[in-house]
């Protein structure tokens, strides 16, 4: 068999299922030697550039006229085959090439309509675009304040041994809908729903929180206040019993105590990814071949935990 970059490229991305279910069995093994405690879990979202270009983002009419210069071009090089002067190898890197493209196009339009939905403004939706080299990256604010295409991966990991039990992404640069999805994932990957869960201030969500109550995790998040003051802890006309709990309880020493947990726990993996791993950017285009890439990783870096963990 050959190997080049496209064999390389397609084998990082053609086992996600396989990657998913490895994930789940490394996790398994681990429980079982007394390795993690799932008690209490940090999450945190992570914006990773993604493989597009600012440039590359276009609005609908310019998507239209691009879609059918790529079919005129998927047409033309279909005459290829024929020419002599172009070898058969030529002719089907252009092929697919231009067939690639053309689809890339096709999916930029049809993820449009999920772009105009995430505007709040009739202007903002009429001034819709989407990336012709990764239709499903959106633009988002960056760790460094700029803005860029991105991906936003997310990681939950055990606070006592620093191990990873879920992993998802999304093209959200939100986390607020994010946490009750990666709790349920942790309970279906390891039989054990957390007890506790640790989030920065951009997973608050009153619903989020009150739906983790009611399935048995308790949240620890910072209550939000206006810039400049401090947060008022109790409870709020609308409230429910586990909200003004959540209030309450991030208002003692032992809430906040709890929750500086958050901030080592999130920042380990993290760190790992991108400064051991080289996640600075993602190499892969596309929303299911992102979490592809996180399986990878999450895989990666819990092996060298598990080798830590055990002094092997």
């Amino acid at each position: 068999m050959s190997v080049n970059y496209h064999t390389l490229a397609d084998f990082r991305v053609d086992h996600h299922e396989a990657l998913d279910e490895l994930l789940t069995q490394v996790l398994a093994v681990m429980m079982k030697e007394d390795l993690i405690n799932l008690s209490r879990v940090a999450q945190d979202g992570m914006r990773v550039r993604a493989s597009a270009g600012a440039d590359t983002f276009r609005r609908e009419r310019t998507l239209t006229e691009l879609l059918t210069e790529a079919r005129a071009q998927v047409e033309h090089v279909k005459g290829l085959a024929e020419d002599a002067s172009v070898t058969a190898r030529e002719a089907a890197a252009h092929k697919r090439a231009a067939k690639e493209r053309e689809e890339r196009i096709e999916r930029a339009l049809e993820e449009l309509p999920k772009v105009r939905e995430s505007k709040k403004t009739e202007e903002d939706k009429k001034e819709a675009r989407a990336s012709t080299t990764d239709p499903e990256a959106r633009v988002m604010k960056m760790a460094d304040g700029g803005f860029r295409p991105a991906y936003n991966v997310q990681f939950s990991t055990t606070t006592e041994e620093k191990v990873i039990v879920g992993v998802t992404a999304t093209n959200i640069g939100s986390d607020k809908n994010e946490l009750g999805s990666m709790l349920d994932q942790v309970e279906e990957r390891t039989g054990v729903r957390p007890k506790e869960v640790l989030v920065d201030g951009g997973f608050v969500k009153l619903e989020e929180i009150e739906s983790a109550a009611k399935k048995g995790t308790v949240t620890y998040a910072p209550v939000p206040a206006k810039k400049g003051e401090e947060p008022d802890y109790r409870p709020k006309p609308g409230d429910g019993e586990d909200v003004a709990a959540w209030r309450a309880r991030m208002g003692t020493d032992e809430g906040k105590a709890i929750y500086k947990e958050r901030c080592e726990t999130a920042e380990l993996p993290n760190a790992h990814v991108k400064t051991r791993f080289g996640l600075t950017q993602l190499p892969v285009r596309g929303l299911n071949k992102v979490v592809t890439v996180g399986l990878w990783m999450a895989l990666t870096y819990n092996l060298l935990r598990w080798v830590s963990l055990t002094g092997a």
